[in-house]
């Protein structure tokens, strides 16, 4: 039952790259954050959502030939550092891209997929992944 609720409480950032800024520096955080470790005890309780930017690019990137069994049917697959256009640092799988032809600097954008499911009829979990802009 608890992972129900955390999948639900986690919706907005797994689904629309949600993060939170603090108001009193400026500085955004991805994923959320409940006090901006900068500003510590002025910011808690004052962090506002902030919607990421879903573009940017490839900052740098690693391709996994071994994986957890989870992920056997992706082998070989791409994970990257992605910098998005408004400057934060997100690490995620590169997809619907052949790995040769990933260098850094392409132009990607967040996409939103299928990652894993309970059971046939459990809970289905979504998220973010990076596709290449064309």
């Amino acid at each position: 039952m608890s992972s129900v609720v955390k999948e639900w409480r986690e919706i907005p950032g797994r689904y629309n790259l949600e993060g939170t800024k603090c108001p009193i520096c400026g500085k955004a955080y991805f994923p959320s954050r409940s006090l901006c470790p900068h500003c510590r005890r002025q910011s808690l309780g004052k962090m506002e959502p902030y919607k990421v930017c879903r573009e940017g690019e490839v900052y740098t990137f690693s391709v996994i030939h071994e994986a957890p069994d989870c992920n056997n049917m992706q082998k070989p697959y791409v994970v990257a550092m992605v910098r998005t256009n408004d400057g934060l640092m997100i690490s995620s799988q590169l997809v619907d891209v052949n790995i040769e032809d990933v260098k850094i600097g392409m132009p990607v954008r967040a996409v939103l997929r299928k990652l894993d499911a309970d059971g046939d009829s459990g809970v289905i979990h979504y998220g973010f992944k990076f596709v290449p802009i064309k």
